[in-house]
């Protein structure tokens, strides 16, 4: 019988040849290939390999950049661009004076509130002189007597706000018969002015209203619309006639005593007595100016208050 040490010395003597057989075996062919001697060289490689044609080609927006041609032809184009920005600045300057429209905006609210006291009730006003420094009128807001286009302007966007209003009221509104409303005020502006320029041509008066002057003057009727047809939406019809009554011959004695210092000459525009047939022509102008207006506030309003 062999002892317990005999068992213990032959099962360590078999392990042994284990490992020697399986250390000799490794010099042989392998399931897997080792890869994990590949350090970062070879990692390096592959990288170099993968980024290769990039960095030989460049980025397609670095290589058209560095292209003198394109670099030319961008110059090129914004050249074209400025030039033809300025021609277009000098022809809009041309048929829209955008310098002098600036002018016509410079208002604050103290002049607002001032102008729209004036057209409301201007009974009261005595000074309707357009005050002037070195030959230039003043701004606005710096002279309430100045016309502007700021009133005008919100005047008409207001009457065309109030009057889809009136329209829902009574069950009338669409957006087309509300662009049609919009639409026919601004035309009936556009000949009213026209009609004016014409006139002032025809009789040969030489004065420093503009076209945007007749134009602020005549936009000035959009407050009084404007009251008369809120006055009708609140209180009926009667009222409506009423505020509208008053609005008219506001509006009516505001054109005359303004217009009469742009078209009568020096000596009636002091209140002396006008004499000759070209001072007859024109204070019949200006007295068919004003009374237009009360005949346009009519018929762009009455049909909005039933």
């Amino acid at each position: 019988t062999s002892s317990p040490q005999g068992y213990v010395k032959g099962g360590m003597e078999h392990n042994m040849r284990l490992r020697n057989s399986s250390m000799d075996g490794s010099d042989g062919s392998q399931l897997f290939d080792d890869t994990s001697a590949t350090g970062p060289g070879a990692q390096g490689v592959y990288r170099n390999q993968q980024a290769g044609p990039q960095a030989a080609g460049g980025l397609p927006g670095q290589s058209l950049l560095s292209d003198p041609m394109s670099n030319l032809a961008m110059a090129y184009g914004s050249s074209l661009a400025s030039q033809g920005r300025e021609m277009v600045d000098k022809n809009l300057d041309r048929f829209i004076p955008v310098s002098k429209l600036k002018y016509y905006f410079a208002v604050d609210t103290v002049y607002v509130g001032k102008k729209l006291g004036i057209l409301v009730f201007p009974y009261m006003h005595e000074n309707w002189e357009v005050s002037y420094q070195q030959d230039i009128p003043v701004a606005p807001r710096f002279d309430v007597n100045a016309p502007d286009l700021y009133i005008p302007t919100m005047g008409f966007i207001t009457y065309i706000l109030v009057a889809g209003l009136a329209l829902g009221t009574q069950n009338r509104f669409s957006p087309e018969l509300l662009g049609v409303q919009a639409s026919s005020a601004l035309v009936w502006l556009i000949m009213e002015v026209l009609a004016v320029l014409l006139s002032l041509y025809l009789v040969t008066v030489n004065t420093d209203l503009t076209t945007i002057d007749l134009l602020a003057f005549s936009g000035y009727k959009y407050v009084g619309m404007i009251l008369g047809v809120v006055a009708g939406l609140l209180f009926g019809k009667l009222a409506y006639y009423l505020s509208l009554l008053w609005c008219c011959a506001a509006i009516f004695v505001f054109m005359i005593r303004t217009l009469r210092l742009k078209l009568l000459s020096e000596a009636a525009a002091e209140g002396k007595l006008v004499r000759g047939a070209r001072n007859q022509l024109r204070m019949y102008l200006t007295m068919s100016i004003a009374a237009a207006q009360p005949v346009f506030m009519y018929w762009l309003t009455y049909h909005l208050v039933r």
